[in-house]
């Protein structure tokens, strides 16, 4: 089975992601900070890394070091939606930020709903919401695995 051409319109519940992709880095996307997170399939977990601190163009100098540095299999981006599940200005951002990774990285890219992510992250006291956010995003994405 091939992997998908693009980011997936919805979570990896609704997709299929190849058995042999073990590995992936997420992250939770935001105008001027970014969230990432590593995690496997095998212990389905993720683990929070240092979150990329750049706006723009910038951003993809660290993507780019943090893929070298992970080697994954296929990324994961989160895509936030309102509470009724509509989406808002950042949901297209978030949608184009995916683009843009599958496109200047060639790896498959899926997209997770991350509503309350953030707001789960500051409920469990994380340092760092955007790192914590992105393992939540990962985590969900892993437990929908087969």
């Amino acid at each position: 089975m091939s992997a998908p051409a693009g980011p997936a319109p919805t979570a990896a519940a609704s997709v299929s992601v190849p058995s042999h992709f073990q590995s992936f880095l997420a992250f939770d996307f935001g105008l001027k900070r970014t969230g990432v997170a590593s995690g496997n399939r095998l212990m389905r977990s993720a683990t929070p890394q240092a979150t990329i601190k750049a706006e723009g163009d910038a951003r993809f100098a660290h993507v780019e070091a943090r893929i070298r540095e992970w080697q994954p299999d296929a990324l994961v981006v989160g895509v936030p939606y309102h509470p009724d599940g509509a989406p808002h200005a950042n949901t297209a951002k978030a949608q184009r930020f995916a683009r843009q990774l599958h496109g200047r990285f060639k790896l498959p890219v899926y997209e997770v709903d991350e509503r309350y992510s953030t707001t789960e992250a500051l409920a469990a006291g994380a340092k760092d919401a955007d790192a914590a956010s992105a393992c939540i995003i990962l985590e969900q994405f892993l437990r929908s695995l087969p």
